[in-house]
């Protein structure tokens, strides 16, 4: 193969991974925030039934003072109808009196209420607790993973871009010139192998006499369709080994 055919190939391969590894240091920060993101929300969530469980508390302890400042209420009525003068006033404290007997029993009926959602919100808060506490060990987990993991790649793409510049300074300007080029041009790839009499990269057949040059020429060529470097790589001829009478035994 060609020297600059063979350094483009070998180029290609680099660039390539210096895509991979740019694309998943790239990606790491945004996991990282993206997990971020759903144990705030799971916070945020938390932190609303802790406020609602706050809430009914403080609704239930409101209720009770009321339902206390009602009776209250009842006893001294009870104690004023006793020195009602006319049937009128007794009438008049007595509905009243029936009326506080309402407002308790509305208070009580809330309070029932209040006790089975607040027991909801408590056993809630702490299941919502454990998970938590669980999904905060996995995210520093994944971020000290991320860590490490964007760390080797960092050290990995330094290795290849170290490599990526000695293979440059190995190529003809022209020719690296041209690589990229056509890598801009085709989505990063800009060498690709004939096949079968084909450009494998687009597919379409060549001349002959092209592909001959291809096989036999000392200079670079491109594609005729679509402008890629070309090489070709001649099939190798493997011998079976004669395999020996078997022996039974």
């Amino acid at each position: 193969m060609i020297p600059d055919v063979r350094l483009a190939t070998h180029l290609q391969s680099l660039d390539q991974r210096i895509a991979e590894l740019d694309r998943e240091i790239g990606a790491l920060p945004k996991h990282i925030a993206a997990i971020e993101r759903q144990l705030d929300q799971h916070l945020r969530r938390m932190e609303a039934d802790r406020a609602a469980l706050s809430g009914n508390q403080k609704e239930r302890k409101k209720l009770e003072g009321d339902i206390q400042m009602q009776e209250q209420k009842v006893s001294k009525l009870r104690d004023q109808m006793l020195q009602a003068k006319t049937n009128d006033q007794y009438r008049a404290f007595q509905h009243e009196i029936e009326f506080c007997e309402k407002e308790i029993r509305k208070f009580e009926d809330r309070i029932l209420d209040l006790m089975a959602e607040s027991e909801a919100l408590e056993k809630n808060g702490r299941a919502a607790e454990a998970a938590l506490k669980l999904e905060k060990e996995q995210v520093e987990r994944e971020k000290k993973d991320a860590r490490e993991r964007t760390a080797a790649d960092q050290e990995q793409l330094d290795e290849a871009q170290a490599g990526r510049r000695k293979l440059v300074s190995e190529m003809s300007a022209s020719v690296y010139a041209a690589y990229e080029r056509i890598r801009k041009k085709r989505h990063g790839l800009a060498v690709a192998e004939v096949g079968e009499g084909r450009c494998l990269a687009c597919s379409m057949a060549l001349r002959p006499q092209f592909l001959q040059d291809v096989r036999t020429s000392a200079e670079v060529l491109y594609c005729e369709s679509c402008g890629r470097i070309l090489y070709y790589n001649p099939p190798v001829a493997v011998d079976e080994a004669a395999s020996g009478p078997s022996v039974l035994s």
